[in-house]
């Protein structure tokens, strides 16, 4: 099923991010928990493509692993700002070989070295994916806080409409801690025309070690709240992993009190803090 058809019915969606293995000797561990989280039977999943490819086969191999084992559909990822147009070509072949018709458009992170400047946005993958294949479902990326390298957020929310303009069907945002901060980007994007179904990103923090990543990669501020949290729990690490799943869902219970229907949640491939989650929310989804 497309992910667009599910994100337009009139329900609540949960789904889950998961990632794969960077080295051979870890795809079995990699893709037992993979599946494991499948098992809860998630509204879809999202499989992360690792940096200029180089996860692509694990990717696919774990995306077609969840949807003919599991039954759950999967968008897969494809970044482009280190690919060539073969080699882009060439995944969107392998993804439509493997029954694999959802992809998550994304630039990816700039490389230290050179890259073949064959792409420089998201917005020219996106068109290039309609042009091979217009029944490809296409999600794309987006910041509450504003893209780090735009210059301001009025330029940010123009290059979202650049990607819907280019064939995105709905937009998956970057992780935040404050949800204050994604009403009022929702609020900016529906003002400035963008009506695309937008889903919330939520990353539970279950390790202190977790916060200056998670914060170093989405720019993301956070409240009071949430670092009096990590201060007191963040040196017991099962109070710690209790606690994150106890915020996250916090999080998610106020995003659909308030109308936001969609939730992706960026699991680090640990079951339990899936399970955990959809736990506490078991009474809302139904």
């Amino acid at each position: 099923m497309k992910i667009i058809d599910r994100l337009q019915e009139d329900k609540i969606t949960l789904s889950f991010e998961v990632f794969p293995p960077k080295y051979s000797k870890n795809y079995d561990a990699v893709s037992q928990k993979a599946l494991e989280i499948a098992k809860l039977h998630p509204d879809f999943m999202s499989v992360t493509y690792g940096a200029g490819g180089g996860t692509s086969e694990y990717t696919v191999n774990i995306a077609k692993e969840i949807q003919q084992r599991e039954g759950v559909d999967v968008l897969a990822h494809l970044t482009c700002v280190s690919s060539t147009k073969e080699k882009v070509h060439n995944m969107l072949e392998i993804f439509k070989a493997n029954g694999i018709e959802n992809i998550m458009a994304l630039r990816g992170d700039l490389p230290d070295g050179e890259t073949p400047h064959h792409y420089e946005h998201a917005s020219e993958l996106i068109k290039e994916i309609k042009a091979f294949d217009p029944n490809f479902c296409i999600g794309g990326a987006c910041y509450p806080e504003g893209h780090p390298e735009a210059r301001n957020k009025n330029v940010d929310i123009e290059n979202l409409k650049k990607k819907i303009d280019a064939g995105c069907d709905f937009l998956t945002s970057q992780m935040f801690f404050d949800n204050a901060i994604f009403y009022n980007f929702l609020f900016r994007a529906r003002e400035a025309g963008i009506q695309v179904p937008i889903v919330a990103g939520i990353m539970p923090i279950t390790r202190k070690e977790q916060v200056k990543r998670a914060i170093q990669l989405s720019g993301s501020s956070v409240p009071g709240r949430f670092v009096s949290m990590v201060d007191a729990f963040g040196d017991n690490e099962p109070a710690m992993k209790q606690a994150g799943i106890i915020y996250a869902t916090e999080q998610i219970t106020d995003l659909i009190a308030n109308g936001v229907k969609h939730i992706h949640v960026y699991t680090m491939n640990k079951p339990d803090v899936a399970k955990g989650i959809m736990d506490n929310l078991s009474e809302i989804l139904k």
